[in-house]
């Protein structure tokens, strides 16, 4: 079973609520880190704490959303082991996966609907990556 982590700021709470309740009804073990209402919120006040679990291995992937999705993504690349990777179409979340082993997707409230963010998630949790030539690439993104 997949441990999935789901967070952002304000832009996302409803993208959450409705991505939590798929996901969960895929039999997935989805924790959320918040935040529950539409309030004004600082992103990296959620992101950091689910980058932490994904970096850690407590979550398999995370799916981080705030209006751009732009915040949270480069809040969330600060984390050793975290790949998160913007992505605004199922196409671009598949080559997220397959090129890049991306753990973390952060989607744009704000540029996509609820539905189109599903797919991008969809696709996200369930590609897998490729490895070969990729993976010399991949090693190569951190910085220890």
């Amino acid at each position: 079973m997949l441990h999935i982590a789901i967070g952002g700021d304000h832009a996302g709470v409803e993208y959450k609520a409705y991505i939590s309740e798929k996901l969960t009804a895929l039999g997935y073990l989805v924790k959320d880190f918040g935040p529950h209402e539409t309030s004004s919120v600082d992103y990296p006040d959620h992101a950091h704490p689910l980058a932490t679990s994904v970096s850690t291995g407590e979550n398999t992937f995370g799916i981080l959303i705030c209006g751009s999705g732009n915040g949270v993504a480069m809040t969330a690349n600060k984390h050793q082991k975290v790949r998160a990777a913007l992505c605004w179409t199922p196409e671009i979340a598949k080559l997220a996966r397959q090129h890049n082993d991306a753990n973390i997707i952060a989607l744009p409230a704000r540029f996509m609907s609820q539905e189109e963010a599903w797919k991008a998630v969809e696709v996200f949790v369930t590609e897998p990556f490729e490895g070969g030539r990729h993976q010399n690439r991949v090693n190569k993104i951190r910085c220890d």
